[in-house]
């Protein structure tokens, strides 16, 4: 791996963990929608507990996913997928590619669905065709038998976490609470499960099992497990993000720092390969928020489009990034 610079554990201001157990009053609102507005303009990274998710639902995702990584390939390959996103892929492309930095493929198996993919073809028709990744069926394994109810439970929970933070990020830029919710009623979201596997050879140069990127949409809710890895660029430093219990790490996309016109960042980040002669596997599963497909995103805040660009739609904007990545 190549290691610049020294990683030191984020800690402080910089990734902060905040607190959403009085969300649901206006004064905790008010005091928590000020830490994220503090933290999306910084890092753009923060962690969050109290968030009401239960540790069962988490527990019983992790396990279940893991199981699922494990079994053969033969039984694995009943949902490898075949184009655009959705079911298992042996080589997730190269993450950095979608920031124009040509390194080899990352160390990692990944298994994905959409929000909308098991949704009547006749409902997913109203947003476009089937050539679109976020209109394809989902791709579901027969086992473990609890795959697909787990899954779909546990993405329920991430998009009603996501709803209440974009709630708070609109309290948190001074607009109405309700801003973000029509552009998000019909939201493109995916959910993706990134499998670490143990290192069998040594890594290409520039390979990781991640590489260095920065997220596509409004938010990103991950939950990682305590193996550790996930890194965050601050300054000319790579610094570690702890293993916080019972807790996802939040992050913002391009997409919220374009939409805000710069007032929030988002911030580079990368998972980096275990130490040498290490053959420990890690999951870690990310539930990217996009809004709606077709919700036009124009900068907000004092930036004019030389500054940012012209306006730009969800779907335009994942189809860019998807090419990219695996160009």
């Amino acid at each position: 791996m190549n290691t610049s610079s020294t990683p030191s554990t984020v800690v402080g201001d910089y990734v902060p963990v905040i607190d959403l157990t009085s969300m649901h009053t206006p004064d905790g609102r008010a005091a928590i929608a000020r830490a994220i507005g503090a933290a999306c303009a910084t890092s753009g990274f923060f962690v969050i507990v109290g968030h009401g998710v239960t540790p069962e639902l988490i527990d019983r995702m992790y396990a279940t996913t893991r199981e699922f990584f494990e079994l053969p390939g033969a039984e694995k390959d009943r949902v490898l997928a075949t184009d655009g996103t959705g079911g298992l892929r042996y080589q997730a492309g190269s993450a950095a590619k979608s920031i124009g930095h040509d390194t080899p493929v990352d160390l990692c198996e990944i298994f994905s669905c959409n929000v909308l993919g098991d949704r009547s073809p006749e409902f997913r028709a109203q947003f476009a065709d089937d050539t679109l990744p976020w209109t394809r069926a989902n791709l579901w394994p027969r086992s473990p038998a609890a795959f697909r109810r787990t899954w779909s439970e546990y993405t329920d929970a991430m998009a009603g976490l996501a709803a209440h933070l974009m709630e708070l990020f609109a309290l948190a830029l001074g607009l109405d609470r309700e801003f973000f919710a029509d552009k998000i009623d019909q939201h493109i979201s995916t959910i993706v499960a990134n499998y670490y596997y143990p290192p069998t050879t040594t890594p290409l140069p520039g390979q990781l099992r991640k590489g260095a990127h920065t997220d596509w949409g409004s938010l990103t809710i991950l939950y990682q497990d305590d193996i550790g890895g996930l890194q965050v660029r601050h300054g000319e430093n790579w610094r570690d993000v702890p293993f916080v219990p019972d807790s996802f790490v939040i992050n913002i996309g391009d997409m919220m720092a374009f939409w805000t016109g710069g007032r929030w960042v988002s911030t580079m980040h990368r998972v980096c390969n275990p130490p040498h002669g290490t053959a420990n596997a890690r999951v870690s599963i990310p539930f990217f928020h996009l809004p709606n497909y077709d919700a036009r995103i124009e900068p907000l805040f004092g930036s004019t489009e030389q500054e940012s660009g012209p306006g730009t739609t969800p779907g335009q904007w994942y189809q860019e990034k998807m090419a990219a990545i695996y160009s």
